[in-house]
């Protein structure tokens, strides 16, 4: 006669048991990897080039033409918002004179690409400083700038929050 002190026999442990803990343990895995797989697609901009082997082919040119922008001695401050309008300065040489008479385009990307580009003037609103002509909608943008003066082209690249 066994004596089991008014408990109950313990529960065997079957193959559906087994089973359950199996499916349950995947389950979890596979659900979070479907989430996590869903974040990333959503808010995955696209790619930064292309043609990988393309940009790779230029890319002795573009160090050539940063080469000669530095020789012309500006001076250019990251884009920044001023009451909703994308400011910069620019001035020239050692002396650090403003520069004027310059003709800067700008093309504003989403960096996920939830809003379309577009592309918008800076014009000087004061010696060496130059200032949207219309305001840019709030969020993150980046930003491909072009400089033209005097024959002198200037490209550059910059973000604003």
């Amino acid at each position: 006669m066994t004596m089991n002190n008014g408990r109950k026999p313990p529960k065997k442990f079957t193959g559906y048991h087994a089973l359950a803990m199996f499916i349950a343990f995947f389950g979890v895995i596979i659900a979070v990897n479907l989430v996590m797989a869903r974040y990333a697609i959503s808010s995955f901009g696209g790619t930064v080039v292309d043609n990988s082997y393309v940009a790779s082919q230029k890319y002795n040119e573009w160090l050539e033409a940063a080469r000669a922008q530095e020789l012309y001695g500006w001076t250019i401050s990251e884009p920044l918002r001023e009451d909703g309008y994308v400011v910069m300065r620019i001035t020239l040489g050692d002396e650090k004179a403003p520069m004027t008479g310059a003709n800067i385009t700008a093309e504003a990307m989403h960096p996920v690409g939830r809003a379309d580009s577009f592309t918008f003037q800076l014009s000087e609103s004061a010696p060496g400083v130059y200032r949207s002509v219309d305001p840019v909608p709030e969020g993150r943008w980046k930003l491909q700038i072009a400089i033209d003066r005097a024959g002198q082209s200037y490209r550059m690249r910059s973000e604003i929050l």
